[in-house]
């Protein structure tokens, strides 16, 4: 594991029984609140958003908007928020999506992303990939080219690679770490 790997492990905080009992919650407060480790979570994601050739950068409510936006200032791209439903203003593009118990939705402005944006997706945590999954759709209806997904953090027993792989037709998907 590289220095970088291991200074992100070792700020991520284990949680045990929340939300509920029997999930452990991976806690990326810590990380946030040490300057060394943020910032060098800031300059790996911004070196995949360089090397994928995003012009763009999505960050995933509500974590991804920590995450994407200083990326995108360090590689000196725009920044977009995909939001839940009835959060953003003015024309909107949606997404519903299938969640364990229920349904979701999730919105873009309709002018933020066209034709020629290639995108990079950011967010913290990877799990079953059905957020991921209506972001990359959500992208694609807009005319956009999805760049890949980049992710702090993947719970790899949960499956969300797997369900993402073919959803991203050979575009990038690459975590930080894997638990």
């Amino acid at each position: 594991m590289t220095a970088v790997k291991e200074l992100l492990l070792s700020r991520i905080r284990d949680v045990a029984d929340y939300p509920e009992p029997g999930v452990m919650f991976k806690d990326i407060t810590p990380l946030l609140a040490d300057p060394e480790a943020f910032t060098a979570l800031t300059d790996a994601l911004a070196d995949i958003a360089v090397r994928s050739g995003a012009t763009k950068i999505v960050g995933l409510e509500a974590r991804g908007f920590i995450l994407g936006a200083p990326v995108a200032v360090r590689a000196g791209l725009g920044f977009i928020p995909i939001r839940k439903a009835g959060k953003l203003p003015g024309a909107t593009l949606s997404q519903a999506y299938d969640l364990e118990y229920g349904s979701a939705e999730i919105e873009v402005h309709a002018e933020d992303l066209n034709a020629g944006d290639r995108v990079l997706v950011i967010d913290d945590v990877l799990a079953t990939g059905g957020t991921a999954e209506a972001s990359v759709q959500l992208i694609r209806r807009t005319g956009a080219e999805v760049a890949g997904l980049a992710i702090l953090l993947e719970l790899g027993f949960l499956g969300g690679r797997q369900r993402l792989e073919p959803v991203l037709s050979g575009a990038l998907l690459e975590s930080l770490i894997t638990v």
